[in-house]
């Protein structure tokens, strides 16, 4: 496969992915009237394990090295556990449009790691452009402070961009020995393992719970997390470097607020809109002055 046609396949894969985690946000905004944050995030990976145990199953899946296990861990722990846990916790106070302009720094933090842990070297353009982003950051938290209050949510969010950040990291490191696939699964399959802590909150809720509404943790378990996680993987494997695949991350934002807007309601705050717009900005800038 040519380097075109592997930049090409990265591409569509990152779109799959943004798509599929952009209808996340409204999806578990509104879950939130019915489940806890906590069995949110016990119910989607539990369904998004069983998929991927499946296709272990079936396709006869090599197990990972153990030396390699407590490096899955990590990614399970970061990306999975601490990542579903931040991010169903913010968007349970802050809008869904917002949140996503908020999770859109996620690729400023991916750049500052890969520049100091995987030594990927950049521009002097790139670091403008890291400035700019944290300019808009800066306006879309003041959007949502009252006074000089802030609102807790966006803590927990840029908590999320950070960590998922280093999970992005984690994932580009074991995609040079596993597959897409392996990597992305045998990572999920840990963070399951430490969102269980929470099974018996979400055994007590889902008698409460209409069954027409869990086909949406349903979609969220298949879609948003194990298709969305498998195509992530596969997207940074093919891709040149990482900023690559995390600028497709700026497309988040917009279509998670055009869902949240026809699906909820949901408008967005003018200053969060613009802070937003400047944190896709300051990362264009950066992703695009990248070196090879």
């Amino acid at each position: 496969m040519n380097r075109e046609q592997r930049t090409g396949k990265s591409a569509i894969a990152a779109l799959i992915t943004v798509s599929l985690w952009a209808s996340a946000f409204p999806a578990v905004k509104y879950l939130l009237d019915y489940y806890s944050a906590e069995s949110i995030m016990v119910l989607r990976f539990l369904i998004a394990s069983l998929v991927i145990l499946a296709v272990i199953a079936i396709k006869k899946v090599r197990l990972p090295d153990k030396k390699d296990i407590p490096l899955f861990a990590l990614a399970g722990l970061l990306g999975i556990f601490l990542y579903s846990w931040f991010f169903i916790t913010g968007v349970n106070t802050v809008p869904s449009g917002v949140s996503s302009f908020l999770i859109a720094s996620a690729p400023v933090f991916a750049t500052l790691f890969s520049i100091f842990i995987l030594k990927e070297k950049v521009k002097l353009l790139s670091w403008i452009g890291i400035i700019v982003s944290f300019g808009g950051l800066a306006v879309v938290t003041a959007s949502q402070m009252s006074g000089f209050v802030m609102n807790a949510g966006v803590l927990f969010l840029v908590g999320a961009s950070i960590v998922t950040s280093l999970y992005t990291i984690i994932q580009r490191k074991l995609t040079e020995k596993y597959t897409p696939f392996e990597a992305a699964a045998y990572s999920i399959l840990f963070g399951t393992l430490f969102t269980l802590a929470f099974l018996p909150g979400l055994i007590r809720e889902v008698p409460n719970v209409p069954l027409t509404v869990n086909l949406i943790p349903l979609y969220l378990g298949i879609f948003p997390a194990a298709i969305a996680y498998l195509s992530w993987s596969y997207a940074l494997a093919k891709a040149r470097s990482t900023a690559h695949v995390t600028m497709f991350l700026y497309l988040i934002p917009f279509l998670a607020t055009l869902l949240a807007f026809f699906w909820l309601g949901e408008g967005i705050a003018l200053s969060a809109f613009v802070g937003g717009v400047v944190i896709i900005a300051g990362m264009l800038i950066s992703g695009l002055t990248k070196k090879e």
